[in-house]
């Protein structure tokens, strides 16, 4: 051997070292055993006199080693290769250690190399599934997700989807994606998705099958566009008639609900009957004419023909000879003069009428300008106006009531500013109006606000009763006239503001305004389509408003062009919500607007009902604000305590309902409410509790984190969605506690809470989360608006018509960061009036009435003429 070891080493390969460490061509890789079928490691070295194995640290015996030695063609170097077998006995023997590993170490004349490691690990997987997909109902085009989290397992499981047996592949389907967890998402539900679903996961060592989830896509029914009329049923007489329509927009299907409503609508009908003309009898015969004739005539009117009944027959006029008797020829012309008397006559009386008709008009408008120009009014600013009663002498009681009447006209001019033309704006140089005193005015609407029982009362004799919640709790009513007034549910944001002159003259209504609970309207959504606002009704329905009233509400929309499509939703009478608007594009009637700020919209509506705002994304960068409360209970008598996290869209009204809700089951606030952008994206919403001292607490929360589904608070349909952390203290001396919750969405941005407070200490229910709005919830007349009514009367008819140099209603829309409505405030009659019912609307009770003055005043000083008139 050592010749021959001489001999290799003396003759080399051209190029070779006769001193080299050892390489490896081979080094040992990872296996895995499966069930209990042993592995095996290899390894092979150059130039190598020996090669072994160290397993876990310890070496491994010769005799396991299977050795085979050979020569490197291209260099003339020996090459060794080395194989042990582990089994799994060897692996389990050190189990819950660490982890088994092995690698070489080689050897040669110049030292020793040593290969990576190789790791040796027990292959398995689990036959339950930590989380199975379960069956579900979903409306068409609403997104599903279908969780799945497979058995543990090494190597850990890989996850295929099924569809009736049939491997799901997101490549050829844009509409399904898998997401990481391993959860299938379908953006939108079709038809051709109704199937049985299953999850398999799988790795070297088995295939495990899910419970199969039987998903129903349903389409619910809508109905279809009305018939025309049919015709009359009688020819003659009452009758009826009728129009139909079928659920087949679309059909209902796979247990889809049905259309709500009637299919057949019948009205009554009357077809005039035809009436056959009849003559009347003949007049008497004329005087022998010059032609020694006389005629008679008669008219077919008795009755006369109509409705498609017979003419008369036979002639109308009759003549014959009269040379019976002696012709005589009358005075030429006296029948004529006669006539030409009588026209001159009437002529006169009317152009007399027409003089005297003229007369009163001027009269009238003479008083009207004098008391639209008092300056008195303009001088008393914004104060309250007293309007002094008659003598109490006087059975009466008169009031000396101002011109309340305004000249209904629509607006001509154009929406940009006239540099030109006769100044019309009358008012005074300087500060125009005085801050509002505090004193009330005393013109008012004498009828009070109905009590609550008598309201409902009167209400459920009505067919629309039926969609209103029981209680007055979430309502507001009250009686109004002409005068307007306002309507507001307190501590949630909502009201209802009815303009002057919005109701006819002469007209009294009972107006309420209430709050639905989602859960009481059937609003169906569709996609991704998600409620904004509450669920609002004012009425009753029906009634006549000559302008339009402003309906307020919050909202938890970020809104952005590119990111929504908003609407306004209304339901019919037929139970239907219908879309009346979509904010951002040209409205398709005059009857509603709305305008969206941060947390409020308000809608200009002229027909009272039931509305919604409905939003649909447009990418999945939109995000609607949710509100993160957590509430406790205030007192812990024993070792289990809870700890509520409420995620709630963002509107006053629903933090009212939780606030009422946990009042009920003493539970008390801890900490100041988070607002969080949840973003369209599929992820649920994660809570979990964390820096709790293990010592005095330890949460009963098996997982490590608790998940709100994302589609139940995208749609926003299920208003107090919450988890509970239950915790449990060690000793019942333990009062402190001290933890961090942390709220986030997966693959999104998160909110904490730091929650350290005294459960042993009584504390009070914080009611600072929603003050107290001050009034009540009906005022009419002036009281319920800030400006007074004979100063909004003078704003009105100084600024609707067009101003030079913009002194005018566009002026004024710019001072308050309106100018993006104008072209809905030049549509309606009066822009001013509609600029300030929107400023009454945004600002009662608290809003700055000086400012609002000094827009007003500063518009009267744009123009130089107007300056030097008010001055004289």
């Amino acid at each position: 051997t050592g010749a021959q070891q001489s001999a290799t080493v003396a003759n080399p390969a051209s190029g070779a070292s006769p001193d080299l460490l050892p390489h490896f061509q081979l080094e040992p890789e990872d296996v895995y055993i499966v069930k209990n079928k042993a592995v095996s490691l290899a390894c092979r070295a150059t130039p190598a006199t020996q090669i072994y194995f160290k397993c876990n640290g310890e070496w491994v015996h010769q005799g396991d080693h299977i050795t085979q030695h050979s020569t490197d063609r291209s260099t003339g170097l020996p090459v060794m290769e080395v194989r042990i077998e582990v089994t799994r006995q060897q692996v389990e023997k050190i189990f819950g250690l660490e982890e088994y590993w092995c690698q070489c170490v080689a050897w040669s004349s110049s030292g020793t190399t040593k290969s990576q490691k190789a790791f040796v690990r027990i292959a398995y997987l689990r036959k339950n599934f930590e989380q199975e997909p379960t069956a579900r109902e979903v409306s068409i085009e609403q997104g599903i997700v279908l969780p799945c989290r497979p058995p543990e397992g090494i190597p850990p499981a890989e996850v295929e989807w099924l569809r009736n047996e049939e491997l799901v592949d997101p490549a050829l389907d844009a509409n399904v994606y898998v997401t990481p967890e391993h959860s299938l998402v379908l953006r939108q539900a079709r038809l051709a998705d109704t199937a049985n679903y299953t999850c398999v996961a799988k790795n070297i060592v088995a295939r495990r099958r899910s419970a199969s989830a039987a998903i129903t896509v349903y389409v619910n029914g809508g109905w279809s566009t009305w018939t025309q009329w049919s015709g009359c049923s009688t020819s003659c007489g009452r009758g009826w008639q009728k129009r139909s329509r079928t659920c087949t927009n679309p059909t209902p299907l796979n247990g889809g609900a049905f259309c709500e409503g009637q299919n057949v609508q019948k009205t009554a009908c009357t077809t005039l009957c035809p009436v056959d003309g009849a003559w009347s009898e003949w007049s008497k015969w004329s005087e022998c004419g010059a032609e020694c004739t006389h005629w008679r005539s008669r008219e077919c009117s008795e009755p006369a023909p109509r409705n498609g009944g017979r003419d008369c027959h036979g002639p109308e006029l009759d003549t014959r000879n009269c040379t019976s008797e002696l012709c005589t020829h009358a005075a030429p012309g006296a029948e004529d003069v006669a006539l030409y008397v009588g026209l001159v006559a009437v002529a006169v009386c009317l152009v007399l009428l027409l003089l005297v008709g003229v007369l009163v008009y001027c009269r009238k408008k003479g008083g009207l300008d004098a008391d639209v120009a008092d300056s008195s009014i303009l001088t008393a600013g914004f104060q309250p106006v007293s309007i002094k009663p008659s003598k109490a002498d006087n059975p009466s009681l008169l009031t000396i009531q101002p011109d309340l009447s305004t000249t209904t006209m629509t607006y001509q001019g154009s929406l940009c500013p006239r540099q030109d033309g006769p100044a019309k704006l009358q008012l005074p140089n300087g500060h125009l109006l005085s801050p509002l005193g505090t004193g009330r005015h005393t013109l008012h609407h004498s009828s009070p606000a109905a009590e609550g029982a008598d309201f409902v009362a009167r209400l459920s004799t009505q067919s629309y009763f039926r969609s209103l919640p029981r209680g007055t709790n979430n309502m507001a009513y009250g009686t109004f006239n002409f005068l307007g007034g306002r309507l507001m549910i307190p501590n949630t944001g909502i009201s209802l503001l009815i303009p002057p002159d919005a109701i006819p003259r002469g007209k009294i209504y009972e107006v309420y305004l209430t709050l639905h609970k989602q859960e009481e309207v059937r609003l169906p959504l569709a996609g991704c389509q998600t409620l904004l606002s509450p669920i609002v009704s004012c009425g009753p329905p029906g009634v006549l408003l000559t302008r339009p009233a402003i309906l307020a509400m919050g909202h938890c929309v970020e809104a952005s062009a590119e990111n929504w499509s908003i609407r306004l939703k209304k339901q019919s009478c037929e139970g239907t919500w219908e879309d009346v608007l979509q904010l951002g594009a040209e409205p398709c009637t005059e009857l509603y607007y709305c305008q969206l700020e941060a947390q409020a919209c308000y809608v200009f509506t002229e027909q009272l009902g039931r509305f919604a705002l409905v939003g649909e994304s447009l990418s999945m960068a939109a995000s609607k604000r949710l509100k993160l409360v957590l509430f406790a209970p205030a007192a812990c008598p024993s070792l289990e305590y809870n700890i509520r996290v409420y995620c709630l869209s963002d509107t006053q009204d629903v933090l009212k309902e939780v606030i009422q809700l946990e009042k009920q089951l003493g539970g008390q606030l801890i900490g100041a409410p988070r607002v969080l952008h949840f973003k369209d994206s599929y992820h649920n919403l994660r809570l979990s509790i964390h820096d709790m001292p293990s010592s005095l607490w330890k949460s009963k929360l098996l997982a490590s984190y608790q998940e709100i589904p994302f589609y139940h608070i995208w749609s926003g349909l299920q208003p107090f969605l919450h988890c509970t952390f239950t915790l449990e203290r060690l000793s019942t001396s333990t009062c402190e506690l001290a933890c961090k919750i942390w709220v986030w969405q997966v693959e999104g941005d998160g909110q904490s809470f730091t929650v350290n407070f005294n459960i042993a200490k009584d504390t009070r229910f914080s009611d600072w989360l929603v003050p107290d709005e001050v009034g009540t919830p009906a005022l009419v007349g002036p009281s319920a608006f800030k400006i007074p009514f004979l100063i909004r009367q003078k704003i009105v008819s100084s600024l609707d018509p067009p101003g030079t140099r913009g002194a005018d209603w566009r002026t004024l829309a710019q001072k308050l960061n309106l100018d993006s409505h104008l072209s809905f405030f030049a549509s309606k009659a009066s822009p001013t009036a509609m600029i300030l019912n929107l400023w009454e609307a945004r600002h009662f009770p608290n809003g700055n009435l000086s400012q609002l003055a000094a827009a007003v005043a500063e518009i009267g000083k744009q123009d130089g003429a107007l300056f030097s008139e008010a001055e004289c």
